[in-house]
């Protein structure tokens, strides 16, 4: 089920001016450049590594927030239809590819009806591995309650959350958010989980740079390198660029993975000022927002058309073209997962690039305070 690779990071994108064809050569990253502490290596058949671990995942990864949840998404409902296409998503993604899932403990929940992301994604893997070996790497998420106390805690949740996505280790143990206390027993708990074999990487989610880098010292004492930092960024939501997250995971060889990378949905084009999203999204994605999002809207359907892309390919792969950065977008059907992969094998130029990022700075309204405390 692991995977036993090892190499490095996403592509770095090419200077301005460059052509189409000269973009997908410069996109490529060099074997071995060293950028402080960073290192970017560039792993065969698609798979890049995350930070200075010994995991390589897929450059694209599928994340399973959706999966079972009846409090942000399925409109409050989980049923045997949206299992049924939550299945057909994950074998999709392994068809086209993309055989990294990131999940969590707290994604769907009892109390409210839901089922166990955690739960569903063991389910998949093991009704996939019945017809076929396929090698799938699989990330989760402690989550820092407060009434979680010591580096125990930690092990103690990651064994459940082995038990319940039916495996003996995973590629990536992370913390979900910063703890109102303890964290420091927390990368501690990691540490250990890491030394006895249950994960084989460890990473921090919602992590600001000075927690960020707290961590990884800490860690680096015992001798295990921080892989990664999850955390929201998009082309319309990036503040890891403005807040110094971005450029301290390139410093210290930390990944970025990238959730809500087409901002729920946003920059798909699905929505609009006459057609906005409903449920808990409404409330930051409203007709006034699209209204100011069109601009950009519409130069990215025509970035997209010149590519034969999609919005939402040329979305995340403007992320891609940032290097050292593996987006995780959520996949609620196999037609969603199918096209994620579009956004693969080709790249837009530095111009492109650029003039995206100058459009988006229009953009104002997205606040995630837990990055930014």
């Amino acid at each position: 089920m692991a995977l036993q690779v090892a190499g490095g990071v996403a592509c770095c994108c090419p200077p301005p001016l460059a052509g189409r064809r000269a973009a997908a050569l410069l996109c490529r990253a060099p074997r071995a450049v060293a950028s402080g502490a960073a290192a970017v290596v560039e792993e065969g058949e698609g798979k890049v590594r995350l930070g200075e671990s010994g995991v390589a995942v897929t450059k694209l990864g599928i994340g399973a927030w959706s999966w079972g949840d009846t409090t942000y998404w399925n409109d409050s409902e989980w049923d045997e239809r949206r299992l049924k296409e939550a299945q057909e998503a994950f074998d999709a993604s392994i068809d086209n590819g993309m055989t990294f899932f990131d999940t969590a403990e707290v994604y769907g929940t009892a109390l409210m009806g839901a089922v166990n992301s955690e739960s569903l994604l063991g389910g998949f893997i093991k009704e996939r591995q019945k017809k076929e070996q396929v090698e799938v790497a699989v990330a989760t998420k402690f989550a820092a309650l407060p009434w979680r106390f010591g580096r125990g805690s930690v092990l103690s949740a990651l064994k459940k959350s082995l038990d319940r996505l039916g495996l003996s280790s995973v590629e990536v143990y992370q913390l979900h958010w910063p703890g109102i206390w303890g964290n420091e027993a927390y990368l501690d708990g990691l540490a250990d989980a890491y030394e006895q074999g249950l994960v084989k990487a460890v990473g921090v989610s919602n992590y600001n740079e000075k927690r960020l880098r707290d961590a990884h010292a800490r860690l680096k004492k015992r001798g295990v390198p921080l892989a990664a930092n999850q955390v929201n960024y998009s082309l319309i939501y990036r503040t890891p660029e403005l807040n110094g997250v971005k450029p301290a995971c390139d410093e210290l060889g930390i990944t970025l993975i990238a959730y809500s990378p087409i901002a729920q949905g946003v920059l798909t084009g699905k929505y609009t000022p006459e057609n906005p999203p409903t449920g808990p999204r409404a409330n930051t994605y409203t007709p006034e927002f699209l209204t100011k999002l069109q601009p950009l809207m519409n130069r990215i359907k025509e970035i997209g058309a010149s590519y034969g892309k999609s919005p939402t390919q040329v979305s995340l792969n403007w992320l891609t073209c940032q290097g050292n950065v593996v987006p995780i977008p959520g996949a609620k059907n196999a037609s969603q997962a199918k096209e994620f992969a579009g956004a693969l094998g080709w790249s837009l130029t530095g111009d492109e690039v650029e003039e995206l990022r100058t459009l988006a700075r229009e953009i104002k309204g997205i606040k995630m305070p837990i990055e930014e405390s």
